[in-house]
């Protein structure tokens, strides 16, 4: 019978080196085929406008107009019923003493009643409420209201209050401690990674373990100088605000990863500082499924921006 052929060491070497390389370049060539050339800026018809605290229909601003207040502060929130009254009754104490806001509330159509007792208590100047046709993920909820936001610095804030909202001081330090602004851009990160031994002591090794492979994969893959990259709480100048959201493509749990990878590929400095946060329940993240979507997200990030296949330009909304 014929021997039986067996490879060297070298080539089996050779071998497995082949194969990599052509699995790499076929998920690269599946990254940029399936790639959306651009982000979703649209806006349906009934989404260009918000109603006031009389009823009336008002045209949303647009962050292409000049500032007309000091702070804006972006809220995205779906099914939030419980946990956003907490969240802005907080906000709203603290905000009323600085007189320098404006609030807006991305929400979804369940949550409209809630959400629009706070702009019929402090006046429609104050407190939007922004409804959009459809889920858009969280991402692309806060686009449109950073879109449609008024104020100098933009912050995002998320709907469940983890975070005190008086630590915007230090957030606002922060962005502080950069200047001078390069083209008038900054941005100032919350983090949680000071906290970071205190809650693997609380989570599953499971949990533990997708935590830090998620970690691994943003550092090796999108960001490196941001421990904490997914806390909701980020200051931002109106100028970075408007040139990092229009290339935005992600729209779902992963678009603070890119919202940051385009910044640090734009020059925009970036502060990362530690703020006070709780866990709160109810959080929509699916611990295993989640994060498979989020390790899937950040593989194209970098695989898109880097055949080509997503530019980093800076368009218009509608």
């Amino acid at each position: 019978p014929p021997r039986a052929m067996a490879l060297s060491l070298p080539e089996a070497a050779a071998l497995l080196a082949a194969l990599a390389a052509f699995l790499l370049l076929l998920i690269c060539m599946i990254a940029y085929v399936t790639a959306v050339k651009m982000p979703t800026l649209h806006r349906h018809e009934e989404e260009k406008f918000f109603v006031d605290a009389e009823g009336r229909k008002e045209p949303v601003p647009s962050i292409h107009d000049p500032s007309t207040k000091e702070l804006s502060v972006v809220v995205p929130s779906y099914n939030e019923e419980d946990r956003l009254p907490l969240m802005m009754d907080e906000a709203l104490d603290y905000l009323e003493k600085r007189q320098v806001f404006s609030f807006c509330i991305q929400n979804s159509l369940s949550m409209y009643y809630v959400a629009m007792k706070y702009c019929k208590k402090y006046g429609s100047d104050k407190v939007r409420v922004l409804s959009l046709v459809k889920n858009r993920g969280k991402g692309g909820a806060v686009r449109m209201g950073v879109f449609s936001s008024r104020g100098e610095k933009i912050l995002m804030a998320d709907a469940d209050g983890a975070t005190k909202f008086a630590d915007i001081e230090k957030v606002e330090e922060g962005l502080k401690n950069l200047q001078p602004w390069p083209n008038q851009m900054a941005i100032s990160c919350g983090s949680r990674a000071h906290l970071e031994k205190d809650s693997i002591a609380k989570r599953s090794y499971f949990r533990t373990l997708l935590m830090y492979g998620f970690h691994f994969l943003v550092w090796f893959l999108c960001v490196k100088e941001i421990r904490d990259t997914q806390c909701g709480f980020k200051l931002l100048t109106r100028e970075a605000a408007l040139r990092t959201f229009s290339t935005l493509h992600i729209e779902r749990w992963a678009f603070d990863v890119e919202l940051l990878y385009i910044a640090q590929h734009l020059g925009i400095p970036i502060a990362e500082v530690a703020v006070n946060w709780t866990e709160i329940e109810g959080s929509k993240l699916v611990p295993f499924w989640s994060w498979l979507q989020m390790g899937r997200d950040l593989l194209f990030i970098r695989l898109r921006y880097m055949t080509g296949a997503w530019q980093l330009e800076t368009r218009k909304c509608n």
